[in-house]
């Protein structure tokens, strides 16, 4: 077989080359930009050609700081495909892990979308290898910024030809992305990824999804977070309609209108967006779902109550995934398999209720604290290893911690979980997240699930307090839906459990809260919940 390499930049030629008028769509406050495939190519190359211009070379880190919008997809393709590594920053990071995080990576140039470049002017001046601003503006106007040296995007790429050789002999293994993880802990860590690893996951997602190249994607994962969950890859490289909505990502009436109006047929997005959806429909809102084909969860569990919501009220068919940062990021999906079409509704919702199966070209165990590989009976828990072609096998500039999590060859990934005798995985909790109870694990997740189920509640997460005689008791933290606010009591929320879960899982406190604090990539954030709760509760931190 030939030694040919696998390449990003062949889903680009491919697309340009066959599918040229096929529309990629940007949705901005004032208009709705449209082109095809073959203008967008030609972009891409201005792109490259201004980069070269610039003095980046294979391997300079350059990074971007925007929403989805058709700008950014040109740097998806622009950056990698001339040999630099486009570093995809978290707008929602704190200033102080975005300090870090650039100067970690060493960026040479930031890309920054008009709606959100003030953001990073506070900490301008402590980026130490940053030397360009540029200004992705649809307006054509420079905004007033502190940001110096700056530039429009347009002007950037104005002068350059719209064909770039694209053919250089590059090695598969070389990087082209980076992205840091949202530091739930400690700093962020830098995962990096080769066109290799993105190439084969790719083929891998799109295999998994079944994509066709006549689907219509619409974008609601940020395109700053694990690759946008490789969607915009799966479409370049099946020519696929593409639906980037911006702003409009928070706003449900707004992202219904467009999947009537651009007839989406998949989306992605974590709990938080489907919850919100679900609100919105729930209040009355319009929507027109005929075209759509699946809806995909991932990042934290999504409630049972919401898939049976979707797939039995809106006749939408919903399915979730499981991954991380460092596996690029999709590990498992949940479905059904062929055999189980004559399973009822409610059957096959509890299959896809799970995080599915391994997709093909991974290998996933599951391994219990005696050190012995679980037994796929659905029961035994375990920590969750996954080993394959795109999973990280570092973080970079971090042999530590590196040394900790990737061990034989395998990414620990720190979820627990069960596998059962078909091989689907069924995530328990996060290690850190666990309680322990008597000497017994209760799941923080499951509870979760089970209270969000009671039509008074919004959204709930469980932490676990310290107690002198358990060492540890579950605590339930829940958001009532606003009808509802102030009048809901603990006594109501353990009523509504009880004879749903064991006894001894049943919460020993019920806080109320107006909100649940989120990580900047919208999964419930137990730190900052502890660090809420706990003094309302007057309890100290374990070890305190």
């Amino acid at each position: 077989m030939m030694n040919y390499p696998l390449l990003l930049t062949d889903f680009m030629l491919r697309a340009a080359l066959y599918y040229p008028n096929k529309e990629i769509v940007s949705i901005y406050p004032a208009e709705t930009f449209r082109y095809g495939y073959g203008d967008w190519f030609r972009r891409v190359c201005k792109l490259a050609h201004a980069l070269d211009a610039w003095g980046i070379r294979k391997g300079d880190r350059v990074a971007s700081f925007a929403l989805n919008n058709h700008r950014h997809l040109e740097l998806y393709f622009g950056v990698p495909g001339m040999g630099g590594v486009l570093h995809t920053l978290n707008i929602r990071l704190s200033q102080e892990n975005l300090i870090y995080i650039i100067n970690h990576a060493e960026d040479r140039i930031i890309f920054l979308d008009e709606d959100v470049f003030f953001l990073l002017e506070p900490v301008a001046d402590r980026l130490k290898t940053v030397k360009l601003y540029v200004i992705m503006s649809q307006t054509g106007k420079m905004p007033q910024t502190k940001l110096a040296p700056a530039v429009l995007y347009e002007d950037f790429i104005r002068d350059f030809p719209e064909r770039y050789d694209f053919s250089v002999d590059r090695d598969e293994n070389e990087p082209c992305l980076i992205c840091y993880t949202s530091a739930t802990t400690g700093d962020p860590k830098g995962v990096v990824y080769s066109h290799r690893g993105l190439v084969l996951h790719t083929y891998a997602v799109a295999a998994t999804l079944g994509a066709l190249e006549s689907d219509c994607t619409l974008h609601i994962v940020p395109m700053f977070h694990a690759n946008a969950w490789g969607a915009p890859f799966v479409s370049v490289m099946l020519g696929m309609k593409q639906v980037l909505p911006g702003r409009q990502i928070l706003d449900m009436k707004s992202l219904c209108k467009i999947i009537a109006d651009e007839r989406v047929t998949f989306s992605c997005g974590v709990p938080t967006i489907w919850m919100m959806m679900y609100n919105y429909l729930e209040g009355g809102g319009e929507h027109d779902f005929s075209s759509v084909r699946n809806f995909y969860s991932g990042g934290s569990a999504l409630p049972v109550h919401l898939m049976e919501a979707f797939e039995k009220k809106y006749h939408v068919s919903m399915a979730q995934g499981y991954g991380a940062t460092e596996t690029s990021p999709l590990v498992t999906l949940s479905g059904t398999k062929s055999y189980m079409e004559g399973l009822s509704v409610d059957e096959k919702i509890r299959f896809k209720a799970t995080a599915g199966v391994p997709v093909p070209g991974l290998q996933v165990k599951i391994m219990t604290t005696e050190g012995k590989e679980a037994r796929m009976n659905g029961e035994d828990m375990g920590e969750i290893l996954v080993r394959g072609p795109w999973i990280a096998s570092e973080y970079y500039r971090d042999p530590e911690t590196s040394g900790r999590v990737f061990k034989d060859g395998w990414f620990r990934t720190g979820d627990i979980g069960t596998m059962d005798s078909e091989g689907y995985i069924s995530l328990v909790d996060r290690v850190k997240d666990m309680i322990k109870s008597a000497g017994e694990w209760i799941s923080s997740i499951d509870l979760e699930n089970t209270i969000m189920q009671y039509p008074k509640v919004l959204e709930a997460a469980v932490i676990g307090i310290p107690h002198d005689k358990w060492q540890e008791r579950p605590c339930a933290c829940v958001v009532p839906r606003p009808e509802h606010a102030g009048k809901m009591t603990k006594d109501e929320i353990i009523s509504f459990l009880e004879g749903k879960v064991a006894k001894w899982w049943l919460p020993d406190e019920v806080v109320f809260l107006k909100e649940i604090p989120k990580t900047s990539v919208g999964k419930f954030s137990k730190k900052e919940l502890r660090k809420i709760v706990y003094p309302m509760l007057n309890v100290k931190a374990f070890g305190s």
